[in-house]
Formats: structure tokens, sequence, C-alpha cells
């Protein structure tokens, strides 16, 4: 069933053109290029174009026929491992057991000819599982499979090692892919799948070396979860859990309904570069409860159009913004290639709000309020540690909450024309706040405390950066609203070096 995509291609907005010529600054040696709708075509569009695979099997490979039903999970039961299997043309299919799959065996390889299809024909659940490591899947569309809800389709078990390459992942229920440590996803399609487009999530320990790099992540969350279940914060492109080291780049991601790309809980050492994302219905980028990040060289436009007007037309005077930093931060005792999260030389055009810096007063471990299921942060092995009285003193005092400190966004370009948005209001903010701490009765956090701390002592810094447009901002909490000249000065002292053009294009 085909798919219509709602992805949208508008020209640059005049009044940003004008604004960028009026700063002198594309001199400049940070200075971005205006992003126009010919960026994308530098990007992975390799869902219009994948790459074919073999037209005739390699040496020593198991030919799979497609007339057969199961033929690929039966030569793979029978073959040893590191078999090499070559998927003719045609539509392959597994016997109609919902819990019929592919094993494979350490170090299998499965290739597609041309035309080769693995069709779940929504009866099946998995497409491959198990444990084996060093396994890997090219140039083959898997669709069809019918994947619960956070389980995933390809690499179901979270198995180490994988490479998925060159493959169209479409609509399935579900995750359309999995992933485990040290695992290569690059150059694929991961196209209108129910849930997520990747989710990577392993159920005991943690994922290390993950690499994503050059694909395409597009119509991702077709069931439209964030619906089904108000508040799981559980769809969108892709989602990472527990990831500990992960390079993301050069990938176009648009299009998903919900986020973009979003780390949720326990992320650690994360570099995001080089991408495109853009017209996704929520945040391009959520970061939370994770640490240490390096942001860097995105193209991100017309991002949380949905979300953020869904929530301002409900009067929520909550900053919603493209990049959504909540409860994350640099901590020096995580290791990993940098320790805070610096966002820079990022160009960010005409999305719904710019980016916000945001601590729950509320959320810390064995707090009612986290939502993070129990998790505690990466510095306190032992959560019934963080209850009274230790918890109000130090260390404890500071390592039993994700602490919103040490992000660093500098030499970035912001753009925003409110005739291109079709908004008046609530869509212009660039924020750094937190709530005022009143849940549990026993918290040592209630009142300003973390809004004063998250403002002013935590070192949360803008600078250098170049705004063109009508923007404003937010500081310690929701209700305090400041122009430029409010930013700069004292008390909160933001935006050192920074350009503002702010002129409205309505």
């Amino acid at each position: 069933m085909g798919i219509k995509w709602r992805h949208r291609v508008l020209p640059a907005a005049p009044l940003a053109l004008a604004l960028l010529a009026a700063t002198g600054c594309e001199g400049t040696p940070d200075a971005q290029p205006e992003p126009t709708a010919a960026h994308s075509t530098s990007v992975a569009r390799v869902c219009g174009k994948p790459a074919a695979g073999p037209v005739k099997a390699p040496a020593g490979a198991v030919t799979v026929d497609p007339a057969v039903v199961g033929d690929l999970a039966a030569k793979t039961r029978n073959s040893p491992p590191h078999t090499t299997f070559w998927l003719r043309p045609g539509r392959h299919t597994l016997a109609p057991d919902r819990y019929a799959q592919v094993i494979p065996k350490e170090g299998n390889s499965y290739l597609g000819a041309p035309g080769a299809v693995f069709d779940g024909r929504r009866t099946n659940q998995y497409a491959f599982g198990g444990t084996a490591r060093g396994v890997t899947v090219r140039h083959l569309t898997v669709q069809g499979f019918v994947a619960p809800h956070d389980e995933g389709v390809v690499n179901h078990d979270s198995a180490d090692g994988w490479a998925i390459e060159h493959t169209t992942i479409q609509q399935n229920s579900g995750a359309g892919l999995m992933a485990g440590a040290g695992q290569q996803v690059r150059a694929n399609c991961l196209r209108g799948n129910g849930q997520y487009g990747m989710n990577a999530y392993k159920a005991t320990g943690r994922i290390s070396g993950l690499v994503v790099e050059g694909n395409e992540i597009v119509g991702n969350n077709t069931d439209d979860w964030e619906r089904r279940r108000p508040g799981c914060g559980c769809a969108g492109g892709v989602k990472f859990w527990a990831v500990d080291g992960a390079d993301v780049r050069r990938n176009w991601v648009h299009d998903n309904r919900g986020a973009g790309l979003w780390a949720d809980t326990n992320n650690n050492d994360f570099r995001i570069e080089d991408n495109l994302l853009e017209d996704n219905d929520g945040a391009a980028l959520i970061y939370e409860t994770s640490y240490n990040a390096v942001i860097r060289k995105n193209t991100i436009r017309r991002n949380n159009w949905v979300e953020g007007r869904r929530y301002a037309d409900s009067g929520d005077t909550f900053p919603f913004a493209t990049i959504y930093v909540s409860e994350s931060g640099g901590e020096p005792r995580i290791r990993a290639r940098t320790d805070k999260i610096e966002i820079y030389r990022n160009v960010l055009e005409n999305n719904w709000s710019g980016i916000t810096l945001w601590e729950n007063a509320d959320r810390f471990c064995n707090s009612p309020a986290n939502t993070s299921s129990g998790a505690c942060t990466l510095l306190v092995k032992d959560t019934g540690r963080c209850a009274r009285p230790a918890i109000a003193r130090a260390p404890l005092y500071a390592d039993c909450r994700w602490k919103t400190q040490r992000v660093d966004i500098h030499d970035n370009r912001f753009v925003l024309d409110k005739s291109v948005l079709d908004c008046t209001v609530k869509c212009d903010r660039m924020a750094v706040l937190a709530n005022y701490g009143t849940y549990p009765d026993w918290s040592p956090y209630q009142g300003e405390r973390v809004a004063e701390a998250i403002t002013r002592a935590q070192h949360n810094r803008w600078h250098d950066n170049v705004y063109l447009g009508p923007w404003s901002f937010v500081a310690h909490d929701p209700g305090r609203l400041l122009d430029s000249w409010q930013w700069q000065g004292a008390p909160y002292r933001q935006d050192a070096g920074s350009v503002f053009r702010a002129r409205d294009g309505g």
C-alpha cells in the first residue's frame, strides 16, 4: 500500500536572504550557507534510488528460492555459520505462523538480488531474530511484518555486531530495526514503519559503538502512538536508549510523525553531525536524561509545526522547540569524547521555535515524577540511596538528578520568518528554564532552586550566534519572556558576541 508523504519543498524565505545579506556574516569562518531546497540533493536520498544488489549469486553463496515458502529460514537452519545467502528476485515469505522468522548463525550474510523482497504478509512478527553476532543484511527489501509495540522486525533481539546496509525496511508494525552493540546502519531506507524507523534498545546492558550513517528515515510512526498512548514518548524516526557512543551522521530524517531523532535515558557520547532534519511533526532532535554530546553542522528546517502549533493552540506557554535538551548535560566524570553538550555550526530555519534547555525540578531518582521507568543517573548505581536524608547532602544532592548543565550553544544561524510558519506567537522562542519544585514532599529540590541553577549556575551558555528574524527568549520559568537586550543583559548575560536582526516577516 502506498504512502503519501507530507514532504514540502519550500523556497528560501526572501526575508531570511535579505537579513543574511544585512549581517555580512557569510564571510565569517563559521558561517553556514543559506539553506535552500537544493540542499537535500546532497543527502541520503536512498529511498528513491536504492543501491542494487548482486544480479548473480556470489561464489559459495546459498541461493534462496522465492517460490518455496520458508526457504530462507530452512536453509539458514541447515547451513553452518558464516554462510552467505543470495535471495533471488521475487517475494520471499515465511510459514504462516506469527513467530516464524529467520534465526541467523554467527557471521551469516543475507544479500538480495535486484527485486528481492522479504514479506511478512501482515502475518509474521519478525524477519530476523536471535542472538548471533556479526550478521550482515544487504540489498534487501523487508516489509509487511507486524512486530508488537516497542519491538522490531530486523535484529529483533538486538544482537551485537550486525551490519544493515543498502536495505529498505518499510511498512512494518513496531520498529523496522532494532540495534545491538557495534551495529552499523548505513545507506538504508527506513520508511513508513508503524512506530519507529529504528529502536536502539537492548533489554540487558548498554549499546556501544553504534553507527547510523547515510540513511533516509522518513514517514515513520504511521500508527500514531502518541495519540493512542498520550505522553508515552514512544514514537518517531529513531529512538535511542542507553547507548554509550554513537555516530549519527549524513542522514536525511524527514516527515516523521513525532520527533526525528530522540535520545532518551542514559545515553552518552553522541556525535550528531551533517544531517538534514526537516518537516518532522515534532522536534527535530530531543536529547533527554542523557550526557555528553556534540551536535554540529546539521541543517534543521520546518520541524515541530504540528506539535508546536497544537500545544500553542491549547494555551500551553511552554517553549516547545526543535532542539529540546531535557535534563541532559555535560558530565566530566562519565567518559566520552567530550565533557559537555556542544551545539554549534548548525542552521535552523523556520522551525517552530529554536533550542530549549529544560530541567524538571521534580524528576530525579526515586521520584514518582521520574518518567524513565525507575532508572537512575549514571552516577548512582544504587537507586535506593536517593532518599532522605542522604539525598539532601553532597554528593547525592547533585548525583541523584539528571542536570542540564555545561551546554555550549555557539556559531549557529537561527532563521525565522513567521509568514512562512503562518504564526504570530509562541513559535519564536529560545529558552533555558525549569519548573517550580513541588513534588514529592520529601524532595530537596522544591521551590526555585532548580530554576536558578539551570539559568545561572550550571554553565549553560549561548554565544556568537546569528539571529535572523523576530526571536524572543525565555529564562528561569515559562512566564519570563525577554527581548534580546534583556537576554544579553544582567542577570542572564547570554549570547555575547551574537548578531541580531529582528524584524517581522509577516
